[in-house]
């Protein structure tokens, strides 16, 4: 039985102004040593510079993968509940109908490529951002819509999700960061223990 696995990882630490820094070059160099020893097919990154140049990085490490841009994987808030939990009311103070349909149909658009079996044994990358990696596990674990706020994800974190015919998602690891020394995990997050 063919397996898609995905190993979904957040871009590497980024500038106020969306661009990769120094700490995620070598986020993503890391990563990339880590992902040089599976037979990577494929790697898919979000249109916004931070996770392009991430994806690049990984690039030259899997020389044999295809590096290409798939407009799913753009950040974007997946889901406005109905009855926002009161940690989250600034969040989503200003969020509209229409941005909140905007959002629906960019999380359906995200699941409907890439959450799901494939025809052959396929092994891809995506490297997207914090709220696409939480909508993806909540799909996994077949969850309700709003449980993906609760989820954090570091920078560069691997995440592994399979699927296959027949059976539920797999969801085979979450937000690793075993490749990263403790001063590079959890940027971006502020000041707290590094796991």
């Amino acid at each position: 039985m063919a397996a898609r696995h995905l190993y979904v990882v957040r871009h590497g630490a980024a500038s106020p102004f969306g661009e990769l820094t120094e700490t995620g070059r070598k986020q993503a160099h890391l990563l990339g040593r880590r992902l040089a020893g599976l037979p990577i097919d494929a790697v898919w990154h979000s249109p916004l510079p931070r996770a392009t140049a991430t994806a690049h990085v990984l690039g030259e490490h899997l020389p044999s993968a295809v590096v290409g841009e798939a407009e799913e994987l753009v950040d974007h808030v997946p889901h406005v509940p109905a009855d926002v939990p009161p940690a989250w009311a600034g969040f989503f103070d200003g969020y509209d109908a229409e941005e909140a349909a905007t959002g629906a149909r960019l999380a359906a658009a995200l699941t409907d490529r890439f959450a799901r079996p494939a025809a052959t044994e396929t092994h891809e990358v995506l490297v997207t951002h914090a709220y696409q990696v939480a909508w993806l596990v909540r799909d996994a674990l077949a969850a309700p819509p709003a449980r993906w706020l609760a989820m954090s994800c570091g920078n560069t974190a691997v995440t592994v999700i399979q699927h296959r015919d027949g059976t539920p998602p797999a969801l085979v690891l979450y937000n690793d960061m075993g490749h990263l020394p403790p001063e590079l995990r959890w940027t971006g997050f502020g000041p707290g223990v590094r796991p």
